[in-house]
């Protein structure tokens, strides 16, 4: 089998709306390596776009998953339930950065989970309103792309999005913007747009994923948490791509020490398979109407039995700290790197969520260099993700179970990618 002839079958067979970005095809994957069906071999710096923190197909993961096979695939959790649902439900809520009782519901896809935090906040509300950030990323359905602040290639051609949804900047060095100026735009936008009384919720990542990795200052997470507190607004920490130990914490909202009300989860949740979350505080989480809240395959047993062993994983092997530890390490090479190439003019890190920013002499953004250098990369057996709003920034999401080894070999390669 070879890698043109299935890219010819899928421009043939699959529309071209699903944008893919390599032009190998996986045959298996260990860890943080892929082998192509040529019998090519990569480091995996995608890691499904973040989906394995405990890297590709992890023993304690690929047993649990077996040994749940050997009971049941599916009984629809609405209709039949389960202990392992509960108990995994009773692990996050012991978990997560949430003030008093907790409670948790699960969904499929992160794009579900914020779909109905956004129920969850209305329904507890009795308000419409959602406010958001640009270069905000939270799905792709009509709600969610609603929400996101990106409009090329997620929203463009596929409105109307549903209304009363509003957008302020996100805090940025580059771009000048300071929480302060956050918040003016969102006190703005109480009196020019839509009264507080009618906001049902205010939803931000920690980190921002596809809009570049843009931390959060912990003076914005505090702004919003007293608007929240004053207006009874509900404070939506959209964890999808920023959960389960990527940058140092289980929950990017544990560097802050600011505790939202609803917590969307996704992606690492479940080791590569589709599960994803909402937790909260129980009163707003108890908002909906029995029925209200679900979805056939919600709480797949499969994926919650790989979740259950995702949390003991992180546990066991320190995962939170490792991130941290390699976060840590990646960033020096970056900085050496920067005193060898002036085209990268920040770097952005949370624990292992990192990435680099491209602009070129004249101080524009430069996609193209993120194009050469993903492609000398990959050309050298890594792949690299990019992201950002206009294309430029590269971002890095190992496995944090990445052999020793494997990741210096990966930073060498990435030193050599990144020579002007």
């Amino acid at each position: 089998m070879k890698n043109a002839d299935l890219q010819s079958r899928r421009l043939a067979a699959t529309p071209r709306g699903v944008g893919v970005m390599c032009d190998f095809y996986a045959a298996r994957a260990e860890n943080a390596t892929i082998w192509d069906v040529e019998g090519r071999e990569f480091i995996d710096f995608a890691a499904g776009i973040a989906v394995l923190n405990t890297g590709h197909r992890h023993p304690r993961v690929a047993a649990a998953i077996g040994a749940q096979l050997e009971s049941f695939t599916h009984t629809a959790y609405q209709i039949v339930p389960y202990e392992s649902v509960v108990a995994l439900a009773e692990r996050i809520n012991a978990a997560a950065p949430i003030k008093g009782p907790a409670k948790t519901a699960f969904f499929t896809t992160g794009a579900e989970a914020v779909e109905n935090a956004v129920k969850i906040a209305r329904a507890h509300t009795g308000r419409s309103g959602v406010i958001a950030f640009a270069g905000g990323f939270h799905g792709r359905t009509m709600m969610t792309l609603a929400l996101t602040g990106k409009v090329q290639p997620y929203k463009a051609g596929f409105g109307p999005f549903p209304g009363e949804v509003y957008h302020v900047p996100f805090p940025s060095t580059l771009g000048k913007v300071t929480p302060q100026d956050s918040l003016a735009a969102i006190n703005l936008l109480f009196k020019a747009d839509i009264d507080p009384k009618r906001v049902a919720a205010i939803i931000i990542e920690p980190v921002q994923g596809e809009g570049g990795f843009n931390v959060a200052p912990t003076e914005l997470m505090q702004g919003l948490r007293a608007l929240c507190d004053e207006h009874g607004i509900v404070l939506i920490a959209d964890e999808v791509q920023t959960g389960y130990g990527r940058t140092g914490k289980l929950f990017s909202m544990e560097h802050h020490g600011v505790q939202p009300d609803l917590i969307t989860m996704a992606k690492s949740l479940a080791g590569g398979m589709p599960l994803s979350a909402v937790c909260g505080r129980a009163e707003v989480m108890d908002a909906p109407a029995p029925g209200g809240l679900g979805g056939t395959y919600a709480g797949n047993p499969l994926s919650v039995a790989a979740a259950h062993a995702v949390l003991d994983v992180i546990a066991e092997e320190n995962l939170c700290e490792r991130a941290a530890a390699l976060g840590e390490r990646l960033v020096a090479r970056l900085r050496a790197a920067q005193k060898k190439n002036s085209g990268i003019v920040d770097i952005r890190a949370q624990g292992s969520m990192v990435a680099i920013e491209l602009r070129n002499a004249a101080g524009e953004p430069d996609a193209d260099a993120v194009r050469r250098v993903q492609q000398r990369a990959q050309e050298r057996g890594l792949v690299l993700l990019s992201c950002g709003m206009y294309g430029n920034v590269i971002r890095f999401l190992y496995p944090l179970t990445i052999p020793e080894a494997q990741f210096e070999r990966a930073l060498g390669i990435l030193d050599e990618a990144l020579q002007a």
